[in-house]
């Protein structure tokens, strides 16, 4: 009598992409796309004339859907422009379009547009954020895009996958970023080889669903091609809670007894707060062994670090204090804002004197005319500090979770959040 093979969540979603009942880590297959997410960058602009030189249209106008986040608020003339052509494509091509509303990792779920499941292409590198939902997604450029666009379907190689399982709980004070740029210092940024990392463990059961938006979105710092998540009820609730539909969700995980390219244990429970020093996530170590550190801002922003729960976590800290250096705050998108807005937590942050900028990529990426400028110190809780991405090449960025920007914004050096948090802070 013949066995049933024993298949990981990546087998298992490629295969039915694939049509098949089983797909082998290593071989190559053709997958039809469940959704295709573009956005203001890599979108329109570029792949409508790639679409023009082939004579076609879309595959499926309902299958695509176009946030613009990159750009704006388009606030230089450049950005104007791109803006301009986004909505005018939007128009033309009548795709479900997402205008301002945040950056397009937070917006695509928060609008219900994902499912476990699902196999999903993105323009953008941290399209894994996808993998949160139990969904494949993973990111690709341009010319690969139009394909996807033109026809619906896309090759892949079928990829091995690397469990990581993280036992016990994590503390008060240490998040998912601080997993993240844990697992950057520990394996590198070459560790997930390209393949499918999937996150496992009591503390990852534990979290909510815009943590583990952080953990897959930052597969793409492990060198990963997917972050996956099994879908629970969690996941459940969170998608019923947006107009969403998590479907038959029950059996997509992955089996006992799989074959794994490896598997990583880790103990959440001993984790500290993580900064990473310029110019790589690479380069964490706990706070706790980081030199005295002036910084000169602080930036609580992008979809790693100013989803709702980001910004209530920092506005504790926040919240009756003054700030002892420039505090730049972008939620991740509006409907975040608006929820913290009715909170109270947005007003921590006037309060404070932060400066309160777009729902939109912004400085994380470099865009618009917030940039960081020569030789500035800043900590950021962004996936990336690259040297010259958020502004100068002479300036340096540290990366941290909202918690540790925060504490840092109120000394105006590196400081472990743990100092005003052990002491019995209140709630915004």
């Amino acid at each position: 009598m013949a066995t049933t093979a024993k298949t990981t969540l990546a087998q298992k979603i490629i295969a039915r992409a694939a049509g098949r009942d089983t797909v082998t880590p290593g071989e190559i297959v053709t997958a039809k796309v469940d959704l295709a997410m573009i956005h203001d960058s890599g979108g329109p602009r570029r792949v409508e004339p790639i679409l023009q030189d082939l004579g076609v249209g879309l595959w499926d106008t309902d299958k695509v859907v176009l946030i613009s986040d990159h750009f704006v608020p388009g606030d230089t003339d450049e950005g104007a422009r791109i803006l301009e052509l986004t909505r005018q494509w939007a128009k033309d091509r009548k795709v479900a379009f997402h205008d301002g509303e945040g950056i397009c990792h937070v917006v695509l779920p928060e609008r219900g547009h994902l499912k476990p499941g699902m196999f999903v292409v993105g323009g953008d590198s941290h399209s894994p954020t996808g993998g949160a939902f139990g969904a494949y997604m993973f990111g690709v450029g341009a010319t690969e895009m139009a394909g996807v666009l033109a026809t619906g379907e896309i090759w892949i190689k079928v990829p091995g996958t690397i469990l990581i399982e993280w036992k016990n709980r994590l503390s008060d004070a240490v998040t998912a970023k601080d997993i993240m740029l844990a697992l950057c210092g520990r394996l590198g940024m070459d560790g997930g080889q390209y393949q499918a990392v999937e996150y496992t463990g009591e503390a990852i059961a534990a979290l909510s669903m815009q943590e583990r938006m952080t953990l897959s979105n930052m597969a793409a710092e492990l060198g990963a091609q997917a972050g996956l998540i099994a879908p629970d009820e969690t996941t459940a609730a969170y998608l019923s809670g947006v107009g969403g539909d998590a479907g038959n969700w029950h059996g997509l995980r992955t089996d006992p007894d799989a074959d794994l390219l490896a598997r990583h244990v880790f103990d959440a429970a001993t984790l500290e707060p993580q900064v990473a020093a310029p110019h790589s996530p690479a380069n964490s170590a706990p706070v706790t062994e980081v030199p005295d550190t002036k910084v000169d801002v602080a930036y609580i922003g992008a979809c790693t670090g100013a989803k709702y729960e980001d910004l209530k976590r920092a506005a504790r800290i926040l919240k009756s204090r003054r700030l002892a250096t420039e505090l730049m705050v972008a939620p991740a998108s509006k409907r975040d804002q608006d929820r913290a807005e009715a909170d109270g937590i947005m007003k921590v942050f006037e309060d404070a004197g932060a400066e309160i900028l777009a729902n939109a990529c912004g400085i994380c990426a470099g865009y618009g005319s917030n940039r960081l400028g020569e030789d500035v110190t800043c900590i950021s809780s962004t996936a990336r500090n690259f040297k010259g991405r958020m502004g100068a090449a002479s300036s340096r960025v540290w990366l941290g979770s909202p918690l540790t920007v925060a504490a840092s914004a109120v000394t105006g050096r590196i400081t472990d959040p743990r100092e005003f948090l052990n002491g019995g802070e209140t709630e915004a």
